[in-house]
This record gives structure tokens, sequence and C-alpha cells, in this order.
């Protein structure tokens, strides 16, 4: 139960992390849009905005995916090597 608790708080806590660091980007990136495409408050800046952050995080999620399988390939060759 002990453990339990410790790994959904772990969970929890990163989730909270994570939020927080995506709140950051977005404002982030807002200000980006404010500096080189005038006021965000038109609907097709709005939308221009959605699109490219749903665009970077896509490219971002699918290099991650990458380089995690890359890693636990490596993890599990180097498993099968010492089991030897």
């Amino acid at each position: 139960m002990r453990k339990e608790l410790v790994e959904k708080f772990e969970t929890l806590i990163t989730a909270a992390f994570g939020l927080v660091a995506a709140l950051a980007w977005n404002a982030a990136i807002q200000k980006v849009f404010e500096l080189y495409g005038g006021t965000q408050g038109t609907l097709t800046a709005m939308f221009i905005y959605a699109i490219t952050v749903t665009i970077i995080a896509f490219l971002v999620t699918s290099l991650l995916g990458r380089l995690s399988r890359k890693v636990k390939r490596r993890i599990d060759k180097r498993k099968k090597k010492v089991k030897r």
C-alpha cells in the first residue's frame, strides 16, 4: 500500500510539473505570435497558433518516441549480454 501511494504521488507531481511547463511554453509561444503576427485576438491568429502548437507537439512527441525506443533497445541488448 505504501509503495502504491508513493508511486501515485510521483505520478501526480510529475503531471503537475508537466502542466506548469506546458503553460509556460504556451505563454512564451503566444508572446512570439504577438510580436511577429500582431494581436492574437483574431480568430485567424488563434487558429494559426493552435495549428502551429499542434504540429510542434506532434513533432516533439514523435522524436521522443523514437529516442525512447532506441534507448529501450540498447538497454535490452545490454541486459542480454549481462545474462550470458
